[in-house]
């Protein structure tokens, strides 16, 4: 009994095998493509980089690194920018970095400290206002470092499923040529993004006199978000 049992388990586990050959796998019809979305928005976050340092009057005497903090942090406040919309991204000095300076600034009196901070403005408008903030003599230097929008996951969300989707219809219209229809998805790549953030303009164009209108309303330049996914269908 037991040699009969032995022979069909045998049997058995020969058949299944059989049914999971590479050859079988191999005749599977299958379509591979490429699905494709894309989007262009204009940014309502825009990073500034602020460049503070400390400078001598025309007498001499100098304006210390914590007045100039004090100051720029009070001009923010006044247009509403949050706190959490300003981080300090670092100190410097002409001959190293800030703490070398505390240390080291009774010894040396000239020796200039700068402090770098990042802040977070929503509109071309508010550039233009914290670019008026900024005429002064402690900005040594501010440019754009990068943009970005609020709402950026979603976003990023509903281009993947859209690329998906785009995938399905160029498999349906590939094999609709042979009169195949395609079925279920087998595999499916995630979707790698390309976002493109190019510099955006820094300023509308100004006026020439207060009496005069802007000629132009320009804008920050859009920001280019794309995402191609690879999927894998069974054909039937």
């Amino acid at each position: 009994m037991k040699k009969i049992i032995l022979a069909l388990s045998a049997s058995l586990c020969l058949i299944i095998a059989h049914a999971q050959t590479p050859d079988n796998i191999i005749k599977q019809r299958t379509i591979n493509v490429n699905g494709h979305s894309e989007l262009e928005i204009t940014p309502d976050e825009i990073y500034v980089q602020i460049e503070l340092r400390e400078y001598n009057k025309k007498n001499g005497d100098k304006v210390d690194i914590e007045t100039i903090r004090n100051q720029f942090l009070t001009a923010i406040k006044s247009m509403n920018i949050a706190d959490t919309d300003v981080v300090v991204q670092g100190y410097s000095g002409w001959d190293g970095n800030y703490w070398w300076y505390q240390k080291n600034k009774k010894k040396n009196p000239d020796m200039k400290a700068g402090i770098t901070y990042e802040v977070k403005v929503k509109t071309v408008d508010d550039m233009d206002k914290l670019v008026d903030k900024l005429d002064d003599e402690a900005t040594q230097n501010f440019y754009i470092s990068r943009t970005s929008h609020s709402n950026m996951d979603s976003i990023k969300r509903e281009l993947k499923i859209k690329a998906l989707k785009n995938a399905r219809e160029e498999a349906v219209y590939l094999a609709s040529a042979f009169g195949d229809n395609v079925g279920q998805a087998l595999t499916i790549n995630d979707p790698n993004e390309g976002n493109n953030y190019p510099r955006p303009i820094m300023f509308k164009a100004m006026a020439a006199d207060a009496n005069q209108s802007a000629p132009m309303n320009v804008d920050f330049k859009k920001i280019k978000i794309q995402y191609d996914v690879n999927v894998v269908f069974e054909l039937k």
